[in-house]
């Protein structure tokens, strides 16, 4: 069965309650947006695993029921002593917009490159045959952190693993744009599929085209999300414009729409799907959870259909 790793870091959710405006109200849950992406691609039937450090405290063991309840994998998740998970709250305006406020500086997940067990975790990524990571996973790592992981990327894409790089971008996480910029890159020529939108690279590359944003992402496989709801997908040489369906409920909170849209879309790749259908599957999944308050919705709000039948295809591949 295909294995997929998600690297990245999950921290404690709050999120306003019903009244929660009025009365103070938050409730508590976890998310982090590779851990979101893990989550639902252990429920679109995808063998996932998650690379993470936690700390030693109730939260964090909290966090490792959840996740295995879930069907997450938690075998790869280091456990250290005196270390808490970092924490945000979710402000959403009347349109579903959010707004988050972090305390995570000193996380046990920044400590992931810095470990005796880092070089055995970081082997560990050849196994399997995807390894998905993000903007936000490498901005939480120091420069040599950063040049550990990438590196590891590289040796594992020789043992056949495929890269998925996602360009979720959070300007505060980096110390100026210049850095990122050039961590970009190299996770662009890391990558084997790379998950971008125009509001993550906008900020970076500002008055760029589509056009001239698809044209920084070196790999064949490369999905562009739009500010109006589609994207545009490139595969080996040829784009097409994918339009999302329209969403039919009120949207509620935006907070891990282009995270369950990265697990749609390997998923709906490792089934088969050609990428513009594997595209639409994310859409259709992102329209879904921007119905629901907090990063993880109800599995019973899960719809049966986010995968379509696959028409005869090719895998992702190089």
């Amino acid at each position: 069965m295909t294995r997929v790793a998600c690297i990245g870091e999950c921290m404690i959710e709050l999120k306003q309650a019903q009244g929660g405006s009025q009365a103070g109200l938050f409730s508590r849950g976890f998310g982090g947006d590779t851990l979101n992406t893990a989550v639902y691609l252990a429920r679109l039937g995808v063998e996932v695993d998650y690379i993470t450090a936690l700390g030693d405290d109730p939260m964090s063991d909290e966090m490792l029921v959840g996740w295995a309840a879930e069907g997450v994998g938690t075998t790869r998740v280091a456990r250290l002593p005196g270390k808490l998970p970092g924490l945000y709250l979710i402000q959403t305006d009347d349109k579903g917009e959010r707004r988050f406020f972090h305390w995570r500086e000193n996380s046990a997940a920044r400590s992931l490159m810095d470990m005796p067990e880092t070089d055995d975790i970081l082997d560990s990524l050849a196994a399997y045959d995807v390894v998905y990571l993000s903007a936000i996973t490498l901005s939480i790592y120091s420069a040599l952190g950063r040049t550990k992981l990438i590196g590891a990327l590289n040796r594992a894409r020789k043992h056949g693993a495929r890269i998925v790089f996602d360009t979720n971008f959070r300007a505060r996480g980096w110390p100026d744009p210049d850095v990122a910029r050039a961590v970009f890159d190299e996770a662009f020529a890391a990558s084997d599929i790379v998950l971008a939108s125009t509001e993550d690279l906008l900020p970076l590359y500002p008055y760029e085209s589509d056009e001239q944003l698809m044209e920084r992402i070196p790999c064949s496989e490369a999905v562009l999300k739009l500010l109006a709801p589609g994207s545009i997908v490139r595969f080996e040489g040829v784009s097409r414009e994918v339009r999302a369906e329209p969403v039919t409920l009120p949207v509620v909170d935006t907070t891990a729409a282009g995270d369950s849209f990265s697990a749609a879309y390997i998923a709906a790749r490792l089934e088969g799907a050609e990428p513009a259908e594997a595209a639409r599957a994310g859409h259709r999944l992102g329209g879904v959870v921007v119905c629901y308050p907090g990063a993880i919705i109800p599995r019973s709000a899960m719809p049966p259909n986010t995968l379509s039948d696959p028409a005869p295809s090719r895998k992702a591949s190089r």
